[in-house]
């Protein structure tokens, strides 16, 4: 399917969450152009498209940006139906394997992997992240740690080990899908900054051939743009998204109120607008920046709060 604009990834090649969605243009063989950040803040090209929302990755077509992988995943989903991320129509479980993969198991990874790398870490990027938690980045504490998280990562991995027992060469069955990229995302982050992961994987033969063929997959195609070019971009087009009104509510939203969306475990940046579709899933809110001019900002419903502005 073409777009009138170009698919745009606001990423850094270390994120793992980025790394899921760089996993699915592969799988899709999607044309895609890459904006990289700052591992940190300040994101001033950024902040403007997004209205302060800055964890990674966001995606963006035109003036319609995408927070959060769940919401990247289902508009390429929709955009990029072949070949689909649920060969074996399990959308509903496949998309639910993300509470575990983004929450308790990415935790744990992100404990070892800091833990591990301790006075590696720079002091900005600390301070950084101390402020995207709300809460003391504990270098040693994680450290401390290292043995608990040990045992926590190789549980992890047993269940995808398990999933592949039957000699499937896919955690879903016979194709790849969304259970396998949802469920890379922390091997892969281990991968990129530990040099010990294959001493850690090796009673795990299945799990360690199927990262193999999770590397294989790449990337898609892409090109690269400037942070400005884009932001440039955003400015110059119009929002596409169609009103969408959810008769089933539960707390009778509907478009046109003005809302506060706001992640429920960190990142906790309010961005404010005026509702313009909403479903059990998906909330999308327009909003208009000095500089990005009318955007509409999309955000899935899991993992979020949305308030009354």
């Amino acid at each position: 399917m073409t777009t009138t604009h170009p698919i745009i990834l606001h990423h850094f090649k270390e994120s793992p969450f980025s790394e899921k969605v760089r996993v699915i243009f592969g799988l899709k063989n999607i044309e895609w152009t890459s904006v990289l950040i700052s591992r940190i803040m300040p994101r001033p090209d950024l902040m403007p498209l997004t209205g302060g929302y800055r964890r990674t990755p966001v995606m963006q077509i035109g003036a319609d940006i995408y927070c959060d992988t769940q919401c990247i995943i289902r508009e390429l989903e929709r955009r990029f139906p072949e070949p689909t991320l649920f060969p074996d129509d399990e959308k509903g479980i496949a998309s639910a394997t993300a509470m575990w993969t983004d929450r308790s198991f990415f935790q744990n990874t992100v404990n070892l992997v800091f833990g591990l790398l301790a006075d590696k870490v720079p002091q900005d990027f600390i301070a950084d992240r101390e402020k995207l938690r709300g809460a003391k980045f504990d270098v040693a504490a994680m450290t401390a740690a290292i043995p608990q998280m040990r045992d926590q990562f190789r549980a992890h991995v047993q269940w995808i080990e398990d999933q592949l027992r039957d000699g499937r060469e896919w955690l879903g069955g016979n194709k790849a899908g969304l259970y396998d990229v949802n469920a890379y995302m922390n091997i892969w982050y281990v991968r990129a900054h530990l040099p010990n992961l294959d001493e850690m994987l090796a009673e795990f033969g299945r799990t360690r051939a199927w990262e193999t063929r999770m590397r294989a997959v790449g990337h898609g195609r892409s090109s690269e743009i400037s942070t400005s070019a884009a932001l440039d971009i955003g400015a110059r087009a119009t929002p596409l998204t169609a009103e969408l009104s959810d008769p089933h509510d539960p707390n009778g939203r509907k478009p046109g109120d003005r809302v506060e969306v706001v992640p429920d475990d960190y990142g906790k940046v309010k961005v404010s607008g005026e509702i313009v579709a909403l479903s059990s899933q998906h909330i999308a809110i327009r909003r208009h920046d000095p500089r990005a001019g009318e955007v509409v900002v999309h955000f899935p419903r899991a993992g979020f709060h949305v308030l009354s502005a």
